[in-house]
């Protein structure tokens, strides 16, 4: 079987170092989210999640996946998460999902707005905030939304306009360091 150079290229791209590794442990291990499990030859660790947010081990499985994969609809959540926790139908997952938006220490999950076009809403994690407002930074929709105001429509008009210059001030200083370096 063949592989690309490229391919190689990125799956050697995708490693991390030890030490990388090892500094990413130590971080967990200082808010408490990794222990060590074992002190034979090589250290083992495990996650302590469900302990330090007080949810149950299919939340967690929950909240993993979310966090990998970002917003998906309770019927991917349920597929998604099969090898971590087995959800015994969609309803279940809902109903989970449900306890965590309505924790009364803070929910964990959210409900998206539906998108168009799309059957279902979308749940996403709360664990690093509240995710930003996607619908009125694309300026496909902004042209096409009848609800979006004058000013709003010029806010976004004029903030293309100033990525567009940045983009030309880019433009021009990478061609000025190709200049330099000889790079055609």
């Amino acid at each position: 079987m063949r592989s690309s150079g490229a391919a190689i290229k990125n799956r050697a791209a995708l490693r991390a170092s030890e030490t990388d590794v090892r500094a990413e442990i130590d971080g967990l291990k200082s808010e408490l989210l990794a222990i060590k499990r074992s002190a034979e030859r090589v250290a083992r660790y495990a996650h302590n999640l469900e302990r330090m947010m007080n949810v149950p081990q299919q939340a967690a499985a929950l909240l993993a996946v979310l966090m990998l994969r970002g917003p998906q609809t309770a019927g991917e959540l349920r597929l998604n998460c099969e090898r971590l926790h087995c959800f015994a139908d969609i309803p279940a997952v809902e109903a989970l999902l449900n306890e965590l938006a309505e924790r009364s220490d803070g929910a964990l999950v959210m409900r998206l707005p539906r998108q168009p076009g799309s059957g279902e809403n979308r749940r996403t994690h709360l664990l690093s905030g509240a995710p930003a407002d996607q619908s009125s930074s694309a300026t496909g929709l902004a042209a096409e939304s009848p609800s979006l105001g004058i000013s709003e429509l010029a806010a976004v008009k004029a903030n293309v306009a100033r990525l567009e210059a940045e983009v030309h001030e880019l433009k021009d200083l990478l061609a000025k360091v190709c200049a330099q370096l000889g790079i055609k």
